[in-house]
C-alpha cells in the first residue's frame, strides 16, 4: 500500500483508509463485534494504516470496536475520531462548547484504548460556538499531548479559514465522489491554498458506485439510505447512466466499478485520501486494489467529459441534514 501525506502537516497515512462507521452504525444491523475486529485487523495486514470513527457512531460502540481491534499495533496506525455531536432526548445536537470537547476527548481516549488521538475532527460545525473558541480549546489539548492533529467535517470554506488561523488544520473530511462533486468548486481550491489534506467519505456513493444497487433495492429499516432522496427508486433508475459509464471503463481496465470510482478520486490530488467502508472481506480487498490502478491523463479527461454530460438526480441528504453542512 502506498502512503500519502495530508497537506503540509507531515501526517502520513495509507493512500486508502478504512471508514469504520458502517460496522456498527448507519447501514442496517451492526456487524458482529468479533467479525468487525477481524475485518479491521485484516485491513491492517493488507496495508491500511488510517482508520476513521466517531463518538456519535453507535453512539460510542464504533470507537470501542476500533480501539480493541487496533490495540495490538496502536503505534503503527493513525486513528481519526470526532467530537461535536451528542444525543439529547434521542436527537443529535451539535455541541462544541469547550467543556463538551474536553468531555468527548476523555471518553474517546478511553474507548479507543489510547493516550492520544492522531486526528480529531469537529464532526459538524456548532452554530452556537465560535470556531475560534473551538480551535483555542483544541490548541490547548494538543499542547497536553492528547491530540496530535485536528480537522473539521463538512465545514464551509470561511469556517475552515477562521479555524486554520487559530491552530493549523490538518485535514477536512467531506463527502466527495463521482456523484457528489460539489467540493471541487470552492473547498478543494481552498485546501490546496492552505496546505490542508482532504478525506472524502462515501467515496463510493454510499454503495451506489459499486454497481450493485438497482432501482428495486430494499434496505434494512434502520439503514440511513431509506431517507436519502438520491436512493428513491426513481432517482436510482435515473442515475444508472453513471453506473453504465463506470461499467464500460471498468471492462476496458479489467477492474471493477468501485475501483474506477476510487482511482478517479486518488487521481485528483496527491493529498486526497478516500475512506471507503465495508463489512465484507472481498469488498475490502477490492477497494484496496484501487490504490494500484492508474488512470491515464486521457482516461481521466474522457471520464470527466462524460460526467459533464450526465445529470445526477436527487439530493444527497434530506433537507434537515443538509442544513448542518457547509457552515
Amino acid at each position: 500500500m502506498k502512503n500519502r501525506t495530508l497537506g503540509k502537516s507531515g501526517l502520513q497515512v495509507s493512500a486508502i483508509g478504512f471508514g469504520c462507521m458502517g460496522l456498527s452504525h448507519g447501514y442496517g444491523p451492526a456487524t458482529d463485534k468479533q467479525e468487525a475486529i477481524k475485518l479491521i485487523r485484516k485491513s491492517f495486514d493488507l496495508g491500511v494504516t488510517f482508520f476513521d470513527t466517531a463518538e456519535a457512531y453507535g453512539p460510542f460502540q464504533n470507537e470501542e470496536i476500533v480501539g480493541e481491534a487496533l490495540a495490538p499495533f496502536r503505534d503503527q496506525v493513525v486513528i481519526a475520531t470526532k467530537f461535536g455531536i451528542r444525543l439529547e432526548n434521542g436527537k443529535q445536537v451539535q455541541d462544541s462548547r469547550p467543556a463538551q470537547i474536553r468531555q468527548s476527548v476523555e471518553g474517546s481516549l478511553k474507548r479507543l484504548k489510547t493516550d492520544y488521538i492522531d486526528l480529531y475532527y469537529q464532526h459538524r460545525v456548532d452554530p452556537h460556538t465560535p470556531i475560534e473558541e473551538v480551535a483555542d480549546t483544541i490548541k490547548d489539548i494538543v499542547k497536553e499531548g492528547k491530540i496530535r492533529h485536528w480537522g473539521l467535517s463538512e465545514a464551509g470554506v470561511q469556517t475552515i479559514r477562521r479555524a486554520h488561523a487559530v491552530h493549523p488544520v490538518t485535514a477536512i473530511e467531506s463527502e466527495y465522489s463521482l456523484w457528489w462533486r460539489k467540493p471541487e468548486k470552492e473547498l478543494m481550491p481552498a485546501l490546496e491554498e492552505l496546505g490542508i489534506g482532504f478525506i472524502p467519505f462515501s467515496p463510493l456513493g454510499k454503495g451506489f458506485l459499486t454497481g450493485t444497487i438497482s432501482k428495486d433495492a430494499h434496505f434494512e429499516k434502520n439503514d440511513f439510505r431509506n431517507i436519502v432522496p438520491r436512493f428513491t427508486a426513481e432517482n436510482l433508475a435515473a442515475n444508472q447512466i453513471l453506473i453504465d459509464l463506470l461499467n464500460k471503463i471498468a471492462t476496458e481496465k479489467q477492474a471493477t466499478p468501485a475501483q474506477i470510482a476510487l482511482a478517479w478520486i486518488l487521481a485528483q490530488k496527491p493529498w486526497i485520501v478516500p475512506i471507503p467502508g465495508t463489512t465484507k472481506l472481498h469488498r475490502l480487498e477490492e477497494n484496496l486494489g484501487a490504490a494500484h490502478l492508474e488512470l491515464t491523463h486521457e482516461e481521466l479527461n474522457g471520464i470527466n467529459k462524460a460526467l459533464d454530460e450526465i445529470k445526477i438526480t436527487g439530493e444527497r441528504y434530506p433537507e434537515e441534514l443538509e442544513k448542518r453542512t457547509g457552515l
